[in-house]
């Protein structure tokens, strides 16, 4: 019975579910800054793509 007792304190005792939970916010917390990041610079190229266009397509003309 001590030993069924010991093994589950230590098994409560344990940080390996914290650790893979902390390190899975961590992901989230990346995978949104590069969502972000992305999403602006994205805007930002479109626009310079867009007055590119726009410029050739004035000297096309």
């Amino acid at each position: 019975m001590t030993r069924a007792l010991v093994n589950l304190q230590s098994r409560l005792a344990s940080e390996k579910g914290a650790t893979a939970v902390e390190y899975g916010l961590m992901v989230a917390l990346i995978a949104i800054v590069i969502i972000v990041a992305v999403t602006a610079i994205g805007t930002n190229l479109a626009d310079v793509f867009g007055d590119v266009a726009t410029k050739l397509t004035g000297l096309a003309t």
